[in-house]
């Protein structure tokens, strides 16, 4: 493939490098603590590292909520033509899967504490509101998708990380360097 250092775009915004930076930082804490947290099962209590599990997921989807509502107002720049179509759409299909993923996963963790009878809440700080009834069969269910969705969005993140490094590593363009902190966004209107 072509050498395409000297190609070089525009940075992504601030705002998009802390959006995404903060979303990896909240997701090795989670899968931290949901690897060192107790098994959940009938008697556990939602205190301690079940608790702070709860909180950080809770934090996740409002972090990725306002990501995508700034990814909507303000859309990435097309891939570059050299780069194969099938390369851009999986690139695209795998964002919008791990934004889905990123809202959707966090969720189902709620409504399977809610059908728990657990309150939960954004560091024993904000109240939220139950997303399943107590005993509800349904909020329990998610609970088991929660803990097969936890496989699947690693998987998705390999995805992507294997794509930055299809970038940086085969194609040579500055798509990895382009949202590493410290490259200013030379762009007016990003």
């Amino acid at each position: 493939m072509a050498h395409n250092r000297t190609a070089s775009r525009p940075a992504f915004s601030a705002a998009d490098k802390l959006f995404h930076w903060i979303t990896v930082l909240l997701l090795v804490v989670q899968y931290s603590i949901g690897w060192l947290m107790p098994d959940v099962h009938r008697d556990t209590k939602p205190v301690g590292l079940v608790g702070l599990h709860l909180s950080v997921g809770a934090l996740i989807v409002l972090v990725v909520l306002g990501r995508f509502v700034w990814r909507l107002m303000h859309p990435l720049p097309p891939e570059p033509e050299m780069v194969p179509r099938v390369f851009r759409t999986a690139a695209r299909v795998t964002h919008w899967l791990l934004y889905a993923l990123l809202i959707a996963f966090p969720l189902m963790g709620w409504a399977n504490a809610s059908s728990r009878g657990w309150a939960v809440s954004l560091f024993h700080v904000v109240p939220l509101p139950p997303l399943a009834a107590t005993g509800s069969s349904i909020g329990h269910a998610l609970g088991d998708v929660h803990k097969f969705t936890a496989w699947v969005l690693i998987v998705l993140v390999g995805f992507h990380v294997l794509g930055a490094l299809f970038h940086h590593l085969i194609l040579h363009d500055d798509t990895l360097r382009r949202m590493l902190p410290g490259r200013r966004d030379q762009s007016p209107n990003r």
